[in-house]
């Protein structure tokens, strides 16, 4: 079979509804834009029966892409076991986010071209997952990001959307630009960018005892990890995103393209198992985002910068895992949260649909009722990202704090199971805002239609039962697990994010008046919370205006407008002004003057080429 049918599929979609969408009607985009999606769908199923149990990857070679000295580079696509698991999470996931999305974007403008961008982002992430090569990868990797500015701006009549659109690209530019540089560093140490090449040189190398050359690649590749999963100092593009459509919240910046940088570093787990100083900084770096991101997600009064929050810190809990060597973990995690993340947007999209686009949960409440369907799968999204015991996200949370657990910093596995408590209370806090108590809003509430409430059920489903997909014990071949029999961190966690509804329950169930109390005593936290940590303040105040004052003033008014138009372009066109007017008196328009001084250069040049003779 030829893998590069996976990734063609959607590109055709994204052509002809690009091309044609205007023309079309609405029925049609959908056949080809969803139906092109269900296609690469059905592919990957197709093969995978063929391939199945894969204990050996299944490459093709197109053809040469690059062939420049040393370095070649192919259009090579390659699907192995890690593969396998994100092709059917990115095309199974993206499948039911597409039928959603006929419902959800029904009457907005600009359908052909919203579904357009959806194909074109499923063909860059479909391409990103199958490259048997990095600079593939990075092909794949700067298409999402393209598609996620167009996404995210796709109300461009909007300012706060180009404004979101602009964040969300100059954003992951800076971490791009330190992929970038790891990829240079692996072409001149290894001469390759193919992993299989790379892998096969690695294990002849020893493990660096310090930061050293694979250190370095490695956290260089982190850093547009960082950029494209929205870690700590990058993550404040992510929140900001939500000014798309809920749709592209739930695919792009939840269940797919955030997780991009998830995979990678998993994919080049055999650079990092080389450099554990770096492995070292990935963990901190990922347990640090988890809590930061969840504490701000305690104040949050929009329901989706509720659930973007949750998404840069989970993406943090993934991290964890990869830093401490629980590959299988951290994409086990991806997995589920693909599952439950897409339906807690989905669910929010629900939400905000039936109440004629209202997103501020102090204007909803007591839509339980009104919305049965939304309000049941959400309530299963929310048990499954708390890690309650038996729903998905209780196994592969528990997997990697069961790896904090175990591992040279215990200290970890505490931080990172207070933080599961705080996730399953500002979850459920969201939750009970808007389904329980009275109702607060403007609008009249209503259930979606099936075509959007039909994605819900079937993720809840898998929010529900996912867990039982033992994801680990899949990718034994490629990240050997170990069994953790003690069952004391298992139990610690899942009595945290228990501990975390039941509070939540006291706080906007019970007795609503304990919040407003909380919020009076917490004072300047509250509000430092509310406010993000003056996150984008800070980031405006040191370096955007500062960027901004050196480009317009020192750049464009002194070296452009100063040195560049008035100093040499104006200045030059002054003096040849000048000499202009002086040449311009030796011309009197005599024609008899001129003859004269024709005949006098003519004379001079004769005598000056008979001396050169004469000697």
């Amino acid at each position: 079979m030829n893998l590069w049918l996976i990734p063609v599929c959607p590109l055709i979609g994204f052509l002809l509804s690009g091309l044609l969408g205007k023309r079309l009607p609405k029925a049609l985009v959908n056949i080809i834009c969803v139906g092109s999606v269900a296609a690469s769908f059905g592919l990957v199923l197709f093969l995978l029966s063929k391939i199945y149990p894969l204990d050996t990857a299944v490459s093709e070679h197109d053809f040469t892409w690059i062939h420049s000295g040393f370095l070649k580079v192919g259009f090579d696509l390659t699907v192995d076991r890690l593969t396998a698991v994100m092709l059917l999470v990115v095309t199974g996931v993206g499948l039911l986010i597409h039928i959603y999305s006929i419902g959800y974007m029904a009457h907005e403008e600009g359908y052909g071209r919203f579904f357009a961008y959806l194909n074109l982002f499923m063909f860059f992430m479909l391409l990103l997952v199958l490259a048997a090569n990095l600079l593939l990868v990075f092909v794949g990797w700067e298409g999402v990001g393209l598609c996620s500015y167009l996404l995210v701006g796709f109300y461009f009549k909007e300012r706060f959307a180009g404004d979101a659109a602009n964040k969300a690209f100059i954003v992951n530019r800076i971490g791009d630009f330190g992929f970038t540089l790891g990829l240079f560093l692996l072409v001149i140490h290894f001469q390759t960018l193919d992993f299989s090449s790379i892998a096969s040189a690695v294990k002849t190398l020893p493990v660096e005892t310090s930061m050293g050359p694979l250190g370095v690649i490695t956290l260089l590749l982190f850093v547009g990890a960082c950029g494209k999963s929205a870690q700590l100092p990058l993550y404040v593009w992510l929140p900001d995103a939500m000014a798309g459509p809920t749709p592209v919240s739930a695919l792009i910046h939840a269940a797919t393209m955030v997780t991009a940088g998830v995979y990678m570093v998993a994919r080049v787990a055999f650079l990092y198992d080389h450099a554990p100083a770096a492995m070292h900084i990935v963990a901190l770096v990922g347990l640090a985002t988890a809590v930061f991101a969840a504490t701000i997600g305690l104040a949050q009064n929009d329901i989706k910068k509720v659930f973007a929050y949750s998404t840069v810190s989970q993406l943090g809990y993934m991290f964890l895992g990869l830093g401490l060597g629980a590959y299988s973990a951290g994409i086990f995690h991806l997995m589920t949260h693909a599952f439950f993340k897409g339906l807690l947007f989905l669910g929010a999209g629900s939400v905000i649909h039936g109440l004629s686009g209202e997103q501020d949960l102090r204007h909803m409440g007591g839509l339980r009722k009104a919305m049965p369907v939304t309000f049941i799968t959400l309530g299963i999204a929310s048990l499954a990202i708390s890690g309650v015991p038996g729903f998905s996200g209780f196994y592969s949370k528990d997997a990697i704090l069961a790896a904090a657990y175990e591992s040279a910093w215990p200290w970890m596995f505490w931080v990172g199971a207070a933080t599961a408590g705080l996730t399953a209370f500002y979850v459920f806090r969201a939750y009970f805002l808007a389904f329980f108590g009275k109702y607060r809003g403007h609008h009249h509430p209503h259930e979606s239609p099936f075509v959007m409430t039909f994605p819900l059920i079937v993720l809840a489903i898998f929010s529900a039962g996912g867990g039982f997909l033992n994801v680990p014990h899949w990718l034994a071949p490629m990240f050997p697990i170990t069994e953790h029999s003690d069952l004391q961190p298992m139990i610690i966690s899942a009595s945290f994010g228990i501990a975390g509804i039941l509070l939540a329950t006291l706080f906007y169930v019970i007795s609503p008046s304990l919040s407003d109390s909380i919020k009076s005593a917490a004072g300047p936290i509250y509000t430092l919370l509310v406010n993000k940590y003056y996150v984008d303040e800070l980031y405006a105040a040191t370096i955007v205006k500062p960027l901004t004052w050196l480009s317009r003033t020192v750049l464009w008014r002194g070296v452009d407008e100063g040195l560049i138009d008035n100093g040499l372009v104006n200045g030059l066109g002054k003096l040849l002004e000048a000499l202009g007017s002086v040449a311009r008196r030796w011309q009197s328009g005599s024609i008899r003057n001129s003859a004269t001084w024709i005949l006098a250069g003519s004379l001079l040049l004769i005598f000056i080429l008979s001396l050169g003779a004469a000697r």
